[in-house]
Protein backbone atom coordinates (compact mmCIF):
# COMPACT_ATOMS: atom_id res chain seq x y z
CA UNK A 1 0.00 0.00 0.00
CA UNK A 2 1.16 3.40 -0.89
CA UNK A 3 0.95 6.36 1.16
CA UNK A 4 0.24 9.49 -0.18
CA UNK A 5 2.12 12.58 1.39
CA UNK A 6 0.52 15.56 1.44
CA UNK A 7 2.80 19.11 2.05
CA UNK A 8 1.17 21.05 4.70
CA UNK A 9 3.45 23.98 4.27
CA UNK A 10 2.47 26.44 1.07
CA UNK A 11 5.22 27.68 -0.74
CA UNK A 12 6.05 30.84 1.04
CA UNK A 13 6.36 34.43 -0.88
CA UNK A 14 9.20 36.33 -0.36
CA UNK A 15 8.09 40.30 1.26
CA UNK A 16 11.36 42.15 -0.77
CA UNK A 17 9.99 42.39 -4.11
CA UNK A 18 7.35 44.28 -2.65
CA UNK A 19 9.63 46.29 -0.16
CA UNK A 20 11.79 47.32 -3.26
CA UNK A 21 8.62 48.65 -5.45
CA UNK A 22 7.50 50.47 -2.47
CA UNK A 23 10.96 52.11 -1.64
CA UNK A 24 11.34 53.38 -5.77
CA UNK A 25 7.61 54.51 -5.27
CA UNK A 26 7.89 56.24 -1.93
CA UNK A 27 10.85 57.79 -3.95
CA UNK A 28 9.29 58.72 -7.00
CA UNK A 29 6.54 60.61 -4.71
CA UNK A 30 9.87 62.43 -2.78
CA UNK A 31 11.10 63.96 -5.81
CA UNK A 32 7.67 64.71 -7.24
CA UNK A 33 7.23 66.68 -4.01
CA UNK A 34 10.46 68.53 -3.97
CA UNK A 35 10.15 69.73 -8.15
CA UNK A 36 6.85 70.71 -6.52
CA UNK A 37 8.13 72.91 -3.71
CA UNK A 38 11.01 73.56 -5.85
CA UNK A 39 8.92 75.61 -8.88
CA UNK A 40 6.66 77.43 -6.54
CA UNK A 41 9.72 78.81 -4.47
CA UNK A 42 9.58 82.40 -5.08
CA UNK A 43 13.27 84.09 -6.43
CA UNK A 44 13.55 88.07 -5.84
CA UNK A 45 16.66 88.94 -8.18
CA UNK A 46 19.11 91.82 -7.19
CA UNK A 47 16.93 93.77 -9.86
CA UNK A 48 15.62 92.86 -13.22
CA UNK A 49 18.61 94.21 -15.20
CA UNK A 50 20.89 92.32 -13.03
CA UNK A 51 23.36 91.52 -16.27
CA UNK A 52 22.96 94.96 -17.67
CA UNK A 53 24.38 96.58 -14.50
CA UNK A 54 27.08 93.83 -14.58
CA UNK A 55 28.56 95.18 -17.45
CA UNK A 56 28.34 98.49 -16.09
CA UNK A 57 30.52 97.48 -12.97
CA UNK A 58 33.71 99.53 -13.84
CA UNK A 59 31.65 102.75 -13.84
CA UNK A 60 30.29 101.95 -10.38
CA UNK A 61 33.77 101.54 -9.39
CA UNK A 62 35.29 104.57 -10.40
CA UNK A 63 32.23 106.02 -8.83
CA UNK A 64 32.53 104.79 -5.27
CA UNK A 65 36.48 105.46 -5.27
CA UNK A 66 35.36 108.87 -6.13
CA UNK A 67 33.43 109.47 -3.38
CA UNK A 68 35.77 107.77 -1.37
CA UNK A 69 38.57 110.70 -2.57
CA UNK A 70 35.46 113.37 -1.28
CA UNK A 71 36.76 115.47 1.74
CA UNK A 72 34.27 114.77 3.85
CA UNK A 73 32.19 111.63 3.51
CA UNK A 74 28.69 111.21 2.16
CA UNK A 75 26.70 110.78 5.12
CA UNK A 76 23.45 108.93 5.59
CA UNK A 77 21.71 108.91 9.06
CA UNK A 78 18.87 106.80 10.29
CA UNK A 79 17.15 108.30 13.26
CA UNK A 80 14.47 105.92 14.51
CA UNK A 81 12.81 108.76 17.08
CA UNK A 82 12.20 110.66 14.01
CA UNK A 83 11.18 107.97 11.48
CA UNK A 84 13.59 109.75 8.81
CA UNK A 85 16.49 109.09 6.89
CA UNK A 86 18.78 112.39 6.08
CA UNK A 87 21.42 112.01 3.26
CA UNK A 88 24.02 114.89 4.12
CA UNK A 89 26.50 115.51 0.89
CA UNK A 90 29.70 117.15 1.42
CA UNK A 91 29.93 120.60 1.18
CA UNK A 92 31.82 120.61 -2.15
CA UNK A 93 28.89 118.82 -3.61
CA UNK A 94 26.25 120.48 -2.29
CA UNK A 95 27.17 124.13 -3.81
CA UNK A 96 26.75 122.41 -7.21
CA UNK A 97 23.72 121.10 -9.46
CA UNK A 98 23.78 117.44 -7.74
CA UNK A 99 21.27 115.32 -9.52
CA UNK A 100 20.74 111.31 -8.69
CA UNK A 101 18.15 109.34 -7.01
CA UNK A 102 18.15 107.36 -3.72
CA UNK A 103 16.74 103.69 -4.10
CA UNK A 104 15.90 101.74 -1.31
CA UNK A 105 16.41 98.10 -1.93
CA UNK A 106 14.66 94.99 0.37
CA UNK A 107 16.66 91.95 -0.07
CA UNK A 108 13.94 89.86 1.48
CA UNK A 109 11.06 91.04 -0.79
CA UNK A 110 11.42 93.35 -4.07
CA UNK A 111 7.83 94.18 -4.14
CA UNK A 112 9.27 96.62 -1.22
CA UNK A 113 11.54 98.13 -3.21
CA UNK A 114 11.04 101.84 -4.49
CA UNK A 115 13.31 104.90 -5.59
CA UNK A 116 12.44 108.75 -5.13
CA UNK A 117 15.19 111.35 -6.75
CA UNK A 118 17.94 113.62 -5.16
CA UNK A 119 17.02 117.10 -4.46
CA UNK A 120 19.19 118.50 -1.69
CA UNK A 121 18.41 121.78 0.05
CA UNK A 122 21.16 124.15 -0.13
CA UNK A 123 23.21 122.77 3.03
CA UNK A 124 23.11 119.66 0.55
CA UNK A 125 20.74 118.18 2.76
CA UNK A 126 17.91 115.71 2.55
CA UNK A 127 15.22 114.10 4.86
CA UNK A 128 13.05 111.18 4.27
CA UNK A 129 10.46 109.88 6.02
CA UNK A 130 10.73 106.17 6.65
CA UNK A 131 7.58 106.36 8.63
CA UNK A 132 5.53 104.26 5.52
CA UNK A 133 8.56 101.20 5.24
CA UNK A 134 8.34 98.06 6.45
CA UNK A 135 10.66 97.61 9.34
CA UNK A 136 13.78 95.18 8.56
CA UNK A 137 16.74 95.50 6.88
CA UNK A 138 17.38 98.05 3.80
CA UNK A 139 19.86 98.76 1.56
CA UNK A 140 19.81 102.50 0.58
CA UNK A 141 22.04 103.24 -2.65
CA UNK A 142 22.45 106.96 -3.21
CA UNK A 143 23.64 108.05 -7.14
CA UNK A 144 24.53 111.28 -7.33
CA UNK A 145 26.01 113.53 -11.01
CA UNK A 146 27.75 116.86 -9.92
CA UNK A 147 29.80 118.55 -12.38
CA UNK A 148 30.26 115.97 -15.00
CA UNK A 149 31.23 113.35 -12.25
CA UNK A 150 29.34 109.88 -11.26
CA UNK A 151 29.45 109.27 -7.38
CA UNK A 152 27.97 106.34 -5.68
CA UNK A 153 27.45 105.74 -1.68
CA UNK A 154 25.34 102.47 -0.30
CA UNK A 155 24.48 102.15 3.12
CA UNK A 156 22.62 99.38 4.77
CA UNK A 157 19.70 100.40 7.51
CA UNK A 158 17.54 98.40 9.86
CA UNK A 159 14.45 100.39 10.17
CA UNK A 160 12.30 99.82 13.64
CA UNK A 161 8.78 99.77 14.25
Amino acid sequence: MTTLTVNKHAQQRSLWPYAIIAAFVLFALFIGYMVKQAMSTQVDLVSKDYYQQELQHQQRMDAVARTNALPTAVDVVYDAVADELTLQLPANLAGQQATGKVQFFRPSDQTLDFAVPLQTSASGAQRLSTAKMKPGYWRVRLDVEAAGQAYFVEKNITVED
